[in-house]
């Protein structure tokens, strides 16, 4: 129960640096200087490069035992780096975001394999912990809004900082493992190419890659798009703090639906409220329709992330945990994430809101439909990512 309560304090320190400084960063890009395009640009080249870094991080938490130390790394680095967003240079802010990506990439796999093994261990859920972060985020995201209409948007990085040292302190505290993981005893590469050979699993990625993709355009662009539509700074913190505070219930939700039925069908039900949400944003692209609508935000991402992490976590072997969720996180953070900064800062700059949000529920649609392919098979036993590869 302690380690519970350590990590629910993590999670929601994490929660209030993110929810106080990610959805406001672009407004400090645009104060430097850059537009939407420029934007959509400089994260996916960051995010890119952070990719290739990402495998390392598994391996390394795997292999080496080394879970505690890369969690704070990815902490402590990217909170120490953002006062250099302050900076008017577009290549020193590339390398601010690429380097900070680069740590904070891994930040989500090493802090699910905590958190996946201590529930279990403690016959809790995963998203009773997780929840924290949701918590989190929408007291950030509030508090955010009211701190950049009061004060100078380029001071943004100082709660920041605070909240991630907070974070950091709490992380120092946690085991050098987690529970579950043992020494890795396969390579990276082998277990990445038995997850591959399954038709299923692959078109699991496909979908969590069309979903996430649309993501961006919420987690990159919901500031500038809705003050695009006439909203201010303030009511958007307000939207934030929804869309992260509907996520509480929906993830305490997720839990009871994932037991009546099953993971694979609550990811479809996940991406389906995806294609509803943005759906309703394209009929009707208001200031106050953009607020309302956060409540689906709080209730697809719940349901859909929540789901998606435990059934990787099914799937994927004791000595591969955090390896598993790197290799999830690569394609539904970093992959969808390139294409999302790309396509929907360049649709946003040169179509406007509407043609972002129409593009959204076309690509959260085909995602569906993956997953419903995912949901028919469900019935099949996937192979575990298993230390008897190769053998």
């Amino acid at each position: 129960m302690k380690k519970l309560l350590k990590l629910r304090g993590f999670y929601l320190f994490l929660g209030l640096a993110g929810g106080s400084f990610g959805p406001y960063l672009t407004l400090l890009l645009v104060d430097n200087g850059l537009d939407s395009g420029q934007i959509g640009m400089l994260m996916a080249i960051g995010t890119l490069i952070a990719i290739v870094i990402q495998p390392i991080w598994g391996i390394i938490s795997d292999r080496y035992n080394w879970t505690r130390m890369v969690l704070i790394l990815s902490v402590a680095v990217p909170a120490l780096l953002a006062v250099f967003y302050r900076s008017e240079y577009f290549i020193v802010l590339m390398l601010v975001f690429t380097l900070s990506t680069i740590f904070s990439s891994t930040q989500a796999p090493i802090a699910d394999s905590y958190a996946i093994a201590a529930a279990r261990k403690a016959g809790s859920t995963y998203g009773s912990i997780r929840l924290m972060l949701s918590i989190g985020a929408a007291l950030g995201a509030y508090a955010g809004g009211i701190y950049v209409s009061a004060f100078s948007v380029s001071t943004i990085w100082m709660p920041f900082l605070f909240f991630n040292l907070l974070a950091v302190i709490i992380a120092l505290t946690l085991p050098k493992q987690a529970e579950e993981n043992h020494m890795m005893s396969q390579s990276f590469a082998q277990g990445v190419r038995q997850l591959i050979k399954n038709r299923v699993f692959l078109a699991f990625l496909g979908g969590s890659f069309l979903v996430n993709q649309t993501m961006t355009a919420f987690g990159t662009y919901f500031v500038l798009a809705f003050q695009s539509v006439g909203g201010s700074t303030q009511y958007a913190g307000i939207a934030l703090f929804i869309a992260s505070i509907t996520n509480v219930p929906s993830m305490l939700l997720a839990s009871k639906v994932i037991k009546k039925l099953g993971r694979e069908r609550t990811l479809l039900i996940g991406a389906l409220i995806y294609v509803l949400r943005w759906g309703i944003q394209v009929a009707f692209p208001y200031p106050s329709v953009m607020i309302g609508v956060q409540v689906l935000h709080g209730l697809s991402f719940g349901l859909f992330y929540i789901s998606a992490v435990e059934y990787v976590s099914q799937i994927t072997s004791a000595d591969m945990q955090a390896t598993g969720q790197s290799i999830f996180n690569m394609v539904f953070s970093g992959f969808a994430g390139i294409l999302g900064n790309l396509l929907n800062g360049f649709l946003l700059n040169q179509g406007g809101v509407n043609a972002m949000n129409l593009s959204c529920v076309l690509s959260s649609a085909a995602g569906a439909i993956l997953l419903v392919y995912v949901a028919r098979s469900s019935s099949r036993k996937l192979p575990v990512l298993t230390s008897e590869v190769g053998a």
